[in-house]
């Protein structure tokens, strides 16, 4: 049993949000001086929530090195053991499901979607259609660690078939889709998911962790591109007919 204290390193965490933090704090202070001259209490606020955030994400990505990141590796290193390996694809479909439905970055984008469409677009659809398509994407990856299908022929058939649907979709779509790729990669896919993927390729015979366990980001970055832009041309569909039925 690997024993991780919870301040464990926490100094280099510190110094490393300070860093993320310190290129904006030294804009807006710039800005500031030279044309917002926002009231002096507005200021006072606003440093009162930088150091807030800058607690939030200390313990954030503390909690990741000592939880999420050896939980997910783990996880996947017992998966790698069972004999019938199989079972990893609809794993990684419950998994995928699972991390997105509870991704932060996720539940932002789709209350923004709803809020700025007026509730045209749904904010659950779009968090389903993610949901779905980041489940879908680790199933590909459990399948290319498993039965050692080549990377390039999946990311490079996935790109072309977003540039085929681009022409087809409701254009409402297609800024949603392509921000989505990237909302999708958030914390608890790019911590807990790879980890996972490491480690049941770490795990399981004749695969090479480097290999055949990094990758799995870029498939989750893809596949809620391809379901938005489904989702789009579905919408597009409907305005048709409600067009002509006018």
């Amino acid at each position: 049993m690997i024993y991780l204290p919870i301040a464990d390193n926490i100094d280099h965490v510190i110094v490393d949000v300070i860093q993320a933090l310190s290129p904006l704090v030294l804009f807006f202070l710039i800005m500031q001086v030279l044309s917002l001259k926002l009231p002096k209490n507005y200021v006072i606020n606003l440093f009162k929530g930088l150091f807030i955030t800058l607690i939030g994400m200390v313990l954030f990505f503390q909690g990741i090195k000592i939880a999420f990141l050896p939980a997910g590796q783990r996880i996947g290193e017992f998966c790698g053991t069972i004999e019938q390996t199989w079972i990893l694809i609809p794993f990684g479909f419950m998994l995928g499901f699972l991390t997105t439905y509870a991704e932060p970055a996720v539940r932002v984008l789709c209350f923004q979607v709803e809020t700025s469409s007026n509730g045209y677009i749904k904010g659950s659809l779009i968090l389903y259609a993610l949901s779905f398509g980041v489940a879908i994407s680790v199933s590909l990856g459990m399948m290319r660690i498993l039965y050692g299908f080549p990377f390039l022929p999946f990311i490079t058939g996935g790109y072309i078939l977003v540039l085929i649907l681009l022409r087809l979709s409701d254009s409402d779509f297609i800024g949603i889709a392509f921000d989505s790729g990237g909302v999708a990669t958030g914390p608890m896919a790019v911590t807990f998911l790879m980890a996972f993927a490491v480690g049941v390729a770490d795990s399981i015979g004749g695969r090479d962790p480097f290999l055949d366990g990094f990758g799995m980001i870029s498939f989750i970055a893809l596949t809620p591109i391809l379901m938005l832009l489904i989702v789009g041309i579905i919408f597009q569909r409907k305005k048709k007919e409600m067009y002509h039925d006018s």
